[in-house]
């Protein structure tokens, strides 16, 4: 019973957070990405970061605002670095702060209402059928498969909470003391082992990734605002139509989204694996060739879903949409749209003649070889 409240709990507050519809991004979008080299050895996840393979693998760049340059750098320095095997997708990440506090101690809790590290990763990069992972600094863990992005099912009814990371390791290092007011710490380092057989039978393969392999990847860092207070932490509140609530959390991410919205996979990083050993010969990010086919379908996307909004139906009259100036490889833009009132499905050719790229009014994009 418990576990059911806490659920529905959790789908109140992204009823509250969240839109029923897709929000363009205020920000150009333009993906970090991250290569991933095979580890040499046996990784210890204990939290402390300390084999050599993880030395020489290279940290991120420091995490954003998830309105990316609409909003000041955050107080706190986040970054994050990943290494693989045959068995695992591991990721470690550094998190500064002066105050390491959390509360949540029960798995499946809504490990963000603590300050927390999330992973979201799609295999596939459809933007449906991904995964969420999220951690507090007593090593709580939550992990949930999404069937598709909430903007997409308007019932919300898109979270499968009772999935789990079978056989998935965490550990947390607190460089300092976990909940003391009293001092003042440095902040805590963690270490996640994330099952590759969770992740393979979500990509397009369905097989262990090979050499050039990209998934979609993003990483957010939940900190609320708090003060200490009769020596506890608490958090800052203002009123809110005359109540008193928490101010909003601060979401810092390694890519941004330029929404405050995590759920929009078409705006997450990349994540390419290198067969190459850690710390040996370096390998060079390839970026997807049809990146900008896709991204222009889902610009259409975005503003087929304001005029949805707008006019209960959708339209194939780009002019209407804003988007008869926009060119795409130096040509005018020019999908084929098919749809209904409450439906469309929209098309363009990838780089390769062969292929076909497809979008649907849920946001699911893929690609159809002739």
């Amino acid at each position: 019973m418990k576990t059911i409240f806490r659920f529905l709990l959790f789908c109140l507050t992204i009823l509250n957070a969240t839109t029923l519809y897709a929000q363009e991004p205020r920000i150009v979008i333009n993906p970090n990405h991250y290569i991933c080299y095979r580890a040499s050895g046996a990784i210890s996840v204990d939290g402390l970061l300390n084999e050599t393979d993880w030395h020489n693998a290279a940290w991120s760049e420091y995490f954003v605002d998830i309105e990316g340059s609409l909003k000041p750098a955050p107080r706190y320095k986040t970054r994050m670095k990943m290494l693989w095997d045959d068995k695992f997708l591991y990721i470690a990440a550094d998190l500064e702060d002066p105050h390491v506090w959390a509360n949540q101690t029960e798995r499946e809790s809504v490990i963000f209402y603590d300050n927390d590290f999330e992973v979201f990763i799609d295999p596939d990069g459809d933007t449906h059928h991904y995964l969420e992972y999220e951690m507090n600094a007593l090593n709580t863990q939550w992990d949930l498969m999404l069937l598709k992005p909430y903007r997409d099912d308007l019932k919300q009814n898109v979270a499968i909470n009772n999935w789990n990371f079978n056989g998935i390791k965490s550990a947390v290092h607190v460089d300092g003391t976990l909940n003391n007011p009293n001092d003042t710490d440095r902040g805590w380092t963690l270490e996640i082992a994330i099952p590759l057989d969770a992740l393979t039978e979500l990509s397009t393969s369905g097989k262990l990734p090979v050499e050039g392999e990209q998934y979609r990847i993003d990483f957010s860092r939940v900190e609320w605002t708090v003060d200490i207070v009769d020596g506890k932490y608490k958090k800052r509140t203002h009123l809110v139509d005359g109540i008193e609530k928490p101010l909003p959390e601060n979401n810092w991410v390694w890519s941004p989204q330029g929404v405050v919205a995590m759920h929009q996979p078409e705006t997450w990083g990349f994540l390419m694996f290198s067969d190459n050993t850690v710390g040996k010969e370096a390998y060079t990010y390839i970026p997807d060739p049809d990146n900008d086919v896709k991204w222009a379908l889902r610009m259409l996307y975005y503003r087929e879903k304001e005029w949805f909004v707008k006019n209960n139906s959708y339209t194939s009259d780009i002019k209407a949409l804003g988007l008869d100036k926009y060119i795409l490889k130096g040509k005018p833009f020019a999908p084929a749209i098919r749809m209904t009132f409450t439906l469309f499905e929209a098309t363009l050719p990838g780089q390769n003649r062969n292929t076909t790229w497809h979008i649907l009014q849920d946001g699911r994009i893929w690609k159809e070889m002739k």
